[in-house]
């Protein structure tokens, strides 16, 4: 698994992947988001947005059927590389059970509002946050 910034992707391999996974939003993508390359192809995408000096929202997180299984090691990248940016904490927006879980399982710790961004994401979900060492 390899992740890299979106706007120095392969054009022709972002291309393909926005082509077939149009709810991605590509401007947020190619200005602050990272595509997730795995045996040489495009298979999912994240945002790290940062909030205030060291609170980063992960928004846009998407992985194909095909890459589901490495969600869990996509998050813990994703964690180390929110380390690496000396955040101290990363906000996630949840929309799906299974993805509830896993964030539980990572430590991340559930939130009962939103208290961080003047927007709300347009799906109902969960709010969740990890507190980085």
């Amino acid at each position: 698994m390899e992740l890299i910034a979106a706007n120095h992707a392969s054009e022709e391999k972002l291309e393909q992947f926005l082509q077939n996974n149009q709810d991605v939003e590509r401007n947020l993508l190619l200005e602050k988001g990272y595509v997730v390359e795995l045996k040489g192809t495009i298979e999912g995408c994240f945002v790290m947005d940062l909030v205030d000096n060291d609170v980063y929202w992960l928004k846009q997180l998407y992985v194909t059927k095909n890459a589901a299984a490495s969600l869990p090691v996509l998050l813990e990248a994703i964690l180390a590389m929110a380390k690496e940016k000396q955040a101290k904490q990363v906000f996630v927006h949840s929309h799906q059970p299974m993805v509830d879980v896993l964030l539980e399982s990572l430590q991340f710790y559930p939130q009962k509002e939103n208290t961080f961004v003047g927007t709300s994401p347009d799906k109902e979900g969960n709010w969740w946050t990890y507190h980085v060492s």
